[in-house]
C-alpha cells in the first residue's frame, strides 16, 4: 500500500521521538510505501483535490538524532488524494484557518474516493478543548465563556481553577487561579481579549502532581498504558513541551472506562487515533490533530503503539472487521 502524510517540513522534525515517524517506521518495516506533503502543497483544479507529494524512504543507517534520516525518491508528482490508499493528516496544530481549510479540502477529497485519517469533518467538528463537553459526567466542573463576571464568579464558586485559551497548545496560556489570586483581573483580561475570546475555566484538579495522562486510542481501543506527564517542581503544567517527564504506566480501571466511553462513540465519526487527556478521574482534552507519545510509551513498555495504529490503518483500507477482543490485550 502507499499513503500520504500531511505534516510539517521533515527538516523540522525531531525523527528520534516524532509519533509521526514512528508510524512511517512501522509502515517501512511491514513493506509499505510513503509519501509526504506540506498543507500547502494541497490545491482543487476544476472540482478534484490534488496534491505536489513526494515519494520518500526512510535510510537505512539513519541518525534519528539528526536531519538525515530520510531520501526522496524523485522530484514532487502532482496526484489526486484518492490515488493513495490513505491519506494521515498529521500536520501540528496551531489549528489556524489554514487548519480549517485543509480540513474542508479533506471533506472534497473524500467525496471523490480519498481514505483520510483522521477525517477533515472530525477533525472540525470536534475541538479539542470543547469536545469534551459532549462527555460532561466524566469532566470536573467547566465553564467555557468570554464573560469575565461569569468567569470571576467560577472561580469564587470553586476557588482553585484552571483557565486557558481553547486554542492553545503544548500547555501556552494556562494559568492557576487560587482563591486570592492578585492578578485576577488581568488575567481574565489577557486571556479574554478584554472579553473578546471565549475561554475554558475548570476546577482545579489536585491529582496533576501524579501526571496529566495522554491515552492513546487507536480505532475505539485504548492503548494499555498510558504516558503520565509529571510536572516540574513548581508547576502547574504536565505537558512535555513545558518540561513535564513522561512516565509511561498502566492504565487504571478508571482510564480503561474513560478511554472506551469516548473511543468507541467517536471512532465511527471517522476519528481513527485520539489522545485523550486525563488527570486524576476526569477528561481534560480530547486531541485529535496530531496525537503524540507513541514513541515515549513504546520505549518504556515495550508495547509496539505504531504498530498497532498501522495494524488499523492497513486493516480498515483493506476493509476487513475489528477483533475487538485482541485490540484489548496488550
Amino acid at each position: 500500500m502507499h499513503f500520504l502524510f500531511v505534516i510539517d517540513p521533515l527538516p523540522a522534525l525531531k525523527a528520534w521521538k516524532d509519533s509521526s515517524v514512528a508510524i512511517m517506521r512501522s509502515l517501512a518495516a511491514h513493506g509499505h510505501d510513503f509519501s509526504f506533503a506540506t498543507m500547502g502543497d494541497l490545491y482543487v483544479l476544476e472540482g478534484r483535490v490534488l496534491v505536489s507529494a513526494t515519494a520518500m524512504r526512510l535510510r537505512a543507517d539513519a541518525d534519528w538524532q539528526g536531519h538525515d534520516w530520510w531520501t526522496q525518491d524523485a522530484a514532487p508528482r502532482e496526484c489526486a488524494l484518492a490515488d493513495f490508499d490513505a491519506v494521515l493528516m498529521r500536520k501540528d496544530p496551531p489549528f489556524d484557518m489554514e487548519y480549517v481549510y485543509a480540513t474542508h479540502l479533506f471533506d472534497y477529497a473524500a467525496s471523490q474516493g480519498a481514505r483520510v485519517f483522521n477525517a477533515g469533518a472530525a477533525i472540525r467538528n470536534h475541538p479539542e478543548k470543547l469536545a469534551i463537553t459532549e462527555f460532561a459526567q466524566y469532566t470536573a466542573p467547566t465553564l467555557v465563556s468570554r464573560d469575565m463576571a461569569r468567569l470571576r464568579a467560577f472561580q469564587a464558586q470553586h476557588g482553585d481553577v484552571i483557565v486557558k485559551p481553547l486554542d492553545g497548545m503544548g500547555g501556552s496560556g494556562i494559568f492557576r487561579l487560587r482563591p486570592d489570586e492578585p492578578n485576577l483581573g488581568s488575567i481574565l483580561e489577557a486571556l479574554t481579549g478584554m472579553g473578546e475570546r471565549t475561554i475554558m475555566a475548570q476546577r482545579y484538579i489536585p491529582e496533576i502532581r501524579d501526571g496529566d495522562k495522554r491515552i492513546l486510542i487507536i480505532d475505539g481501543e485504548p492503548v494499555p498504558f498510558a504516558l503520565a506527564r509529571v510536572p516540574l517542581q513548581g508547576e502547574t503544567r504536565g505537558n512535555l513541551a513545558a518540561g513535564g517527564r513522561g512516565r509511561a504506566q498502566p492504565l487504571s480501571d478508571r482510564d480503561r472506562e474513560l478511554a472506551r466511553a469516548v473511543g468507541r462513540r467517536l471512532a465511527g465519526r471517522g476519528l481513527l487515533l485520539i489522545g485523550l487527556d486525563v488527570i486524576g478521574d476526569y477528561i481534560t482534552e480530547i486531541n485529535v490533530t496530531s496525537p503524540t507519545c507513541f514513541v515515549e510509551i513504546t520505549e518504556q513498555t515495550g508495547f509496539d503503539v505504531a504498530g498497532r495504529f498501522v495494524d488499523a490503518l492497513v486493516r480498515i483500507v483493506s476493509g476487513r472487521p475489528a477483533d475487538r477482543g485482541a485490540a484489548a490485550t496488550p
